[in-house]
């Protein structure tokens, strides 16, 4: 899999112009057939689901988890679920709403597993894979990615879906389960601490 994008930068959010593809905010008919299909196991509509919305999948899974080999295994982790519960798939959201829900639900499971293993892991293994991954250049990435990796889920998805995915408030208020106005609360929280925090690492 290719084309996942990069983290975003506080200094310049990558907000598009254009968010193909995006979830409706009610179920349809063609919602219900894609879940009844991805049901039986059909894998024609897998392959129609990946290229609807595979690439925003990428980024999301990128996004929260930081590398391409991590987003990769949690959108492959995502269609295995999907085809195991899609017979749960109520219509109560669109099904490219439940789809990102699957989805950001598989990145919290991997980041749970990545932080036990680092619990484990020995102090030296730890160190070594630190410098193995760092780069002076990426002082800022690594800066912000660390930032980012220590909010809360809800906040990290919140200001990931709006900013980098260019979601709307209401999208978001569906997919992560919230209100409407909780997502812009957050998103505002979010920002301002952020923000704070960039300041005194200047």
């Amino acid at each position: 899999m290719h084309g996942v994008a990069p983290a975003v930068s506080l200094a310049s959010p990558v907000i598009p112009t254009e968010t193909p593809n995006r979830p409706t905010r009610t179920a349809t008919d063609d919602d219900l057939r894609l879940a009844r299909a991805c049901a039986s196991g059909d894998t024609g509509v897998f392959e129609e689901i990946y290229r609807q919305h595979g690439d925003r999948m990428k980024s999301i899974a990128y996004n929260h988890l930081g590398n391409v080999s991590d987003a990769e295994d949690a959108v492959q982790e995502t269609f295995l679920k999907v085809h195991r519960a899609a017979s749960t798939y109520n219509g109560e959201s669109a099904f490219g709403t439940w789809l990102y829900r699957v989805l950001i639900n598989t990145c919290y499971d991997a980041l749970r597993r990545r932080q036990r293993r680092i619990q484990e892991a020995p102090i030296d293994d730890v160190i070594t894979t630190e410098r193995a991954t760092s780069n002076v250049d990426d002082a800022k990435r690594m800066t912000l990615r660390k930032m980012l990796n220590e909010l809360p889920e809800q906040r990290r998805s919140v200001f990931l879906l709006f900013e980098v995915e260019g979601l709307s408030h209401a999208e978001i208020a569906q997919t992560l389960n919230i209100t409407e106005g909780n997502s812009k609360w957050i998103l505002f929280a979010t920002k301002k601490q952020l923000q704070e925090q960039w300041k005194n690492q200047s």
